[in-house]
């Protein structure tokens, strides 16, 4: 995506008021550290993202793909931003388990509905870790011919990176940090949180 990226730092970052912002789900409130990226500066860059995309594929047939679980929040906002006639799919991967770090073992456990070849495809993610797993799509994709392979992403890890990946839209560069909200859970809590937040250690420890 042309323009800056939000580099978000956790640290130097504005202490938040979790009691405020967690109201709504008040048996979360304990386990929040620090919210890192707000509702607010989520839903501008998601405006910002959808835009850029709706210039981008003026009069293209676009197909969005949305990695299930995590990428449902960010792909029903983002649609709501793009201005063009869209068909949606998913695809779910496992590559996490229970676990707070990728194994890098990639299994497809829901494929796509439709036919892909000819068609012009953007694969929405939520975050981009070590890229494993988004490397692994990207490969089985490309074999059944798009007429072009493009991908969104909320967040990515870059210094958890492990393999080169070409990110053509992307919100916000993270540390290399669990993070937990907007789609992202741990032990699949917290997917409804309406921002970003790190977790506290006693968090992991309780479930």
């Amino acid at each position: 995506m042309d323009g800056p990226v939000a580099i978000v730092d956790p640290d130097s970052r504005v202490e938040r008021t979790v009691s405020t912002l967690l109201a709504h789900v008040p048996d979360f409130e304990s386990d929040i550290e620090r919210i890192i990226i707000s509702s607010e500066e989520i839903q501008a860059t998601i405006r910002d993202l959808g835009e850029q995309i709706t210039a981008d594929y003026a009069d293209q047939d676009l197909l969005l793909v949305g990695v299930l679980k995590g990428a449902f929040v960010v792909m029903a906002d983002l649609s709501r931003h793009i201005r063009l006639p869209l068909q949606f799919d998913f695809m779910a991967v496992s590559s996490y388990g229970s676990a707070t770090k990728t194994s890098g073992v990639v299994r497809i456990l829901k494929d796509l509905d439709h036919e892909i070849e000819g068609r012009h495809v953007l694969l929405v993610e939520d975050i981009v870790d070590s890229g494993l797993t988004l490397n692994y799509l990207l490969k089985n994709l490309r074999t059944r011919r798009p007429a072009t392979l493009e991908v969104c992403a909320l967040m990515q890890k870059t210094a958890a990176q492990r393999v080169p990946l070409d990110i053509k839209y992307r919100g916000f560069e993270i540390p290399a940090q669990f993070v937990v909200g907007y789609g992202l859970d741990y032990g699949e809590r917290y997917r409804n949180l309406p921002y970003v937040a790190l977790l506290k250690p006693e968090a992991y420890t309780a479930r």
